[in-house]
């Protein structure tokens, strides 16, 4: 029988697929049949701890600094052929860093600017497949985020640019659209999950009491990438446990 997730001889590269979201979004793709590229910071694949939710078993790896325009451009190709971009890159700066020029300017890199440059330039190939990208934002991209400006800017961008480009893109045959997760269990939210006042705190806040999966956040990307998703295009799906309503 055929099914509508099978990744079978598809090519997949997630950025950010080094951990957290984007280890879990790599996996799911691998498991239904997909070949799985992730881009990660790390020199060494061997770097990255399975306590901060890392598996690379399976994957190719590149290590590749996207807050630099340049290391983006400079980056090999991954696969002849390219069917889905999932960029899930993502940093924040905490203690009211991104009130300063530094943290700003790094999480915008990160965050937005980078989006961009790679959607650019793996454009070519994504039109050739005929593919899809997926960009995980946040629900932070749709409302304020107490002390975190650079991060919420950057992420309603990226609901933006989902928009946009897949709007702009749709004509030649590429699906753009995104995913915004809520409170996702990885390191990244190890300010909030590693406290257990904070903890029940947010907890209490979400209709279904519990934290997201990167394995939530996956099912969504595989939705998306797929055909069950065929007429979905510039859309951002919210992922949140109802955290946002």
């Amino acid at each position: 029988m055929h099914s509508d997730t099978d990744f079978t001889g598809q090519h997949i590269l997630v950025v950010g697929g080094s951990s957290g979201i984007g280890n879990g979004i790599a996996h799911a793709f691998r498991e239904r049949g997909g070949d799985v590229h992730v881009w990660g910071t790390r020199a060494d694949p061997a770097e990255y701890d399975p306590a901060d939710g890392s598996d690379l078993t399976g994957l190719g790896y590149t290590c590749v600094d996207v807050a630099d325009p340049d290391a983006i451009a400079a980056a090999p190709l991954p696969f002849d052929q390219l069917d889905v971009l999932v960029l899930c890159q993502g940093t924040v700066v905490y203690k009211r860093g991104e009130f300063e020029r530094p943290g700003w300017d790094r999480v915008m890199a990160v965050n937005l600017d980078s989006l961009m440059h790679i959607a650019r330039k793996f454009k070519p190939q994504l039109l050739e497949a005929g593919g899809s990208v997926i960009v995980v934002s946040s629900i932070a991209g749709f409302k304020a985020n107490i002390g975190n400006p650079a991060y919420a800017a950057s992420k309603a961008g990226a609901i933006s640019l989902t928009k946009t480009l897949g709007q702009a893109w749709a004509p030649e045959g590429i699906r753009v659209n995104g995913l915004a997760p809520g409170l996702v269990d990885t390191k990244l939210t190890k300010v909030t999950t590693e406290h257990p006042d904070r903890l029940a705190g947010a907890l209490a806040s979400i209709p279904q009491r519990r934290m997201g999966l990167p394995a939530d956040m996956a099912g969504a990307a595989i939705f998306l990438a797929s055909p069950l998703a065929s007429y979905v295009t510039g859309h951002t799906l919210i992922v949140d446990g109802g955290l946002s309503l």
